[in-house]
């Protein structure tokens, strides 16, 4: 027997798809205002220079509520819009959550490496075009 949902839920889809764009460009402002901050903050004194002491702070805390509101509404969509091509709604649910949480949870130990690098390096040592 096949399932067709009498109401595909496209309602699902868009709430889903706004809340990860907002949450998106919460994260993005969050890491702006963390990015500017880091040349006074994140080295302990206002010139900028790292001291022996100083241990990079983490600013990942401030990025977790943006973050999930992402997670959550990538999640959201890709279970709705497998469920409106046809999928029943827990094997909807059941690929769409794990390929969403897995891929969020990739892309979040990246941006924290990455962030730790930036700390550490500074802004200059992502600049590929400088390499050449």
């Amino acid at each position: 027997m096949y399932y067709f949902p009498v109401q595909p839920p496209y309602f699902l889809l868009l709430v889903g798809f706004l809340a990860a764009l907002t949450s998106g460009l919460a994260l993005s402002g969050t890491l702006k205002v963390i990015v500017q901050k880091w040349p006074s903050d994140a080295y302990g004194n206002p010139s900028g220079v790292r001291t022996e002491n100083t241990k990079p702070r983490s600013s990942l805390k401030q990025l977790l509520v943006p973050f999930i509101g992402i997670t959550g509404g990538t999640s959201l969509f890709l279970s709705s819009g497998l469920e409106i091509f046809g999928f029943p709604s827990s094997l909807a649910l059941g690929v769409g959550l794990p390929i969403s949480l897995l891929t969020c949870l990739l892309v979040w130990l990246q941006l924290g490496s990455m962030m730790t690098f930036i700390e550490r390096e500074g802004m200059q040592s992502l600049d590929l075009d400088s390499m050449s």
